[in-house]
């Protein structure tokens, strides 16, 4: 079985070979935590099994391990420099970092699965069976934190601009017409750092679980991201009203 305070002394010993003063290191590292925290509320709201449940903590413990040579090489989160999911895979699997983490190897091909696809656009359609569930709870678990982040972050540590200056930026038309159809935005997609930003919200109409909607409700997070920004273009501020509606009844659609 697992041992999940074992792992996550190993996760620490990994970290030390990181400058864990750095901000974007300390803020992945406080990230990975509250996905675990996001991941064990999902599946005790969900009545996951015992075992599924330990896994999926496991699994976010692991989920964003390629991240902090990712930071370290790059000072970046952009994946089109290096991939964090692949790398994270490559770190335990292909150099064998997984056993550190848990001595069983019959979990392997699902952990395994789920850090492969936990940041893909969307989910291989030959994943099934319990890697399915596990991957929609790790997304899930990730994009629930997200929320947090974008709620607490810095603008400028976001974007490289100050709130101000987003907010007098335009919103493209694609991008409003991708939360009309409920889908989620690529990155090639956006053009302002206002697309950037709906980009984020628009994270929810990948959410799998009605509990992932109950927690985006409560903690106010749609309604709260929205209003960081001012927005001192007037026809950004309407699309930002449109956007609000959409999102919020969507939000109460799914969970119920």
């Amino acid at each position: 079985m697992m041992d999940l305070e074992y792992a996550k002394e190993s996760f620490r010993q990994y970290l030390n070979h990181y400058d864990r003063s750095d901000d974007k290191i300390m803020l992945k590292e406080v990230h990975t935590f509250c996905v675990l925290d996001a991941a064990d509320y999902i599946c005790r709201e969900e009545k996951i099994s015992k075992e599924d449940h330990e896994l999926a903590l496991l699994i976010a413990l692991l989920h964003d391990i390629g991240r902090f040579e990712q930071l370290k090489t790059f000072h970046s989160y952009d994946d089109n420099l290096f991939d964090h999911a692949e790398f994270g895979v490559k770190v335990l699997f292909e150099d064998g970092m997984i056993r550190q983490f848990i001595r069983d190897d019959r979990y392997d091909p699902i952990i395994r699965t789920a850090i492969a696809c936990h940041s893909l656009y969307e989910i291989p359609k030959e994943v099934e069976g319990r890697e399915l569930l596990h991957c929609r709870i790790i997304r899930d678990a990730d994009k629930l934190d997200n929320f947090r982040v974008k709620d607490t972050e810095k603008a400028e540590a976001i974007f490289g601009i100050s709130a101000e200056q987003v907010g007098l930026e335009p919103v493209s038309e694609n991008i409003l017409n991708a939360i009309r159809e409920h889908r989620c935005i690529r990155r090639g997609e956006r053009t302002t750092h206002m697309d950037m930003w709906i980009s984020y919200l628009a994270f929810i109409f990948d959410l799998n679980f009605p509990s992932s909607f109950l927690y985006i409700k409560n903690q106010d997070y749609m309604n709260r991201n929205i209003d960081r920004i001012p927005y001192g273009n007037p026809k950004t501020k309407a699309d930002m009203e449109e956007v609000r509606s959409i999102c919020n009844i969507y939000i109460e659609e799914k969970i119920y």
